[in-house]
């Protein structure tokens, strides 16, 4: 009895076909070989978890920078915190210039939106009346550590037809580089 040949019509050794391949077909380095060990995995799982780790570290790092940073200040600031005032009410009530009185605001409280809207609201009540002038008094230091200070002064606008308005105003200092004009009220 004769046996039937093994392989297909060419005569290379093998079996039903593989799934990925055509019928009759061979990988360039001869048959078909079984899927890659265990061992060549575990070195690609590795490695794309040491990469994984490596974006998250980068990531992380460059988060925690922006949000330190994120609160410095962009100048010097005032060598005193009544320079500041000084400073800050000066470019809101005579010059009226909202970026000029930003640059004596501390960053946490620089909204330059709401800036922009105090000198306006400012220029608009000081337009109601004749020839308006704004003038205040010394600014006083109430309260002062080595990093917060409180100092107050009175505001007082003065009209042609000699109206006159005031309002005391106590503005909260903070130091970091220099003194900064943190809140008014």
């Amino acid at each position: 009895m004769t046996q039937p040949p093994i392989g297909d019509a060419a005569g290379s050794p093998g079996g039903p076909p593989h799934p990925e391949q055509p019928a009759g077909a061979t990988s360039p380095a001869g048959p078909l070989q079984d899927p890659p060990a265990p061992q060549q995995r575990r070195g690609l799982l590795i490695t794309l978890i040491v990469l994984a780790a490596a974006i998250l570290l980068c990531g992380g790092g460059g988060t925690a920078a922006f949000f330190a940073l994120r609160n410095a200040e962009d100048g010097e600031g005032a060598k005193e915190p009544t320079v500041a005032v000084e400073g800050f009410l000066t470019a809101v009530y005579r010059d009226q210039d909202a970026s000029k009185a930003a640059t004596f605001v501390c960053s946490a409280a620089r909204d330059d939106k709401k800036i922009a809207a105090k000198v306006t609201e400012v220029r608009q009540y000081a337009g109601q009346y004749r020839n308006p002038r704004f003038r205040w008094s010394t600014p006083t230091v109430d309260n002062q550590t080595d990093d917060r200070a409180t100092v107050t002064t009175e505001v007082t606008m003065t009209t042609a037809d000699e109206k006159v308005a005031s309002q005391e105003l106590r503005f909260t200092m903070v130091r970091k580089t220099g003194w900064w004009v943190c809140e008014v009220g």
